[in-house]
């Protein structure tokens, strides 16, 4: 079998080492992620593929595959003449990070609410250094969202 994609290695080595670290997953699934990014055609890559092109097990591929599908990292699709699967990047999960990441923000500014009102602070300096944090917070998620909306 030949990989149905051409790839830079560098920046493929590149992509593994960010992506291994933004979303935290272990690098088989991250190298999966990345070689995925190369499909500009969106032609989809087989669980063969990765197999051969990855060198890796396929109970490994498997695996990582599951956790980049419960991640939302990836789709898959069958097509109508086949029983292989194809594995997409899932585009939507730029929107998706970015929600995930607004969401944390408020929940954040709801803890510093509560800690504050619980704290009951007389120090000025620190009730200031909050008011910022918290500013710096809100400026962010209105800024994503915002963003979101034009995506």
């Amino acid at each position: 079998m030949h990989k149905s994609i051409e790839i830079d290695e560098k920046i493929f080595q590149d992509a593994v080492k960010f992506y291994g670290s933004i979303f935290g997953i272990p690098p088989l699934a991250s190298k999966i992620y990345a070689y995925l990014l190369f499909d500009y055609e969106k032609v989809g890559i087989t669980f063969d593929e990765f197999v051969e092109v990855l060198s890796a097990s396929k109970s490994s591929v498997s695996t990582s595959i599951s956790l980049l599908l419960n991640a939302e990292l990836i789709i898959d699709h069958n097509k109508m003449d086949e029983r292989r699967r194809y594995f997409f990047i899932n585009e939507e999960y730029k929107k998706i990070r970015f929600e995930k990441i607004v969401k944390k923000m408020q929940v954040e500014l709801k803890l510093l609410d509560d800690f504050n009102n619980f704290k009951k602070s007389k120090d000025q300096e620190y009730n200031e250094r909050i008011e910022a944090y918290k500013a710096l917070l809100n400026k962010n998620i209105e800024n994503i969202q915002e963003s979101l909306n034009k995506l």
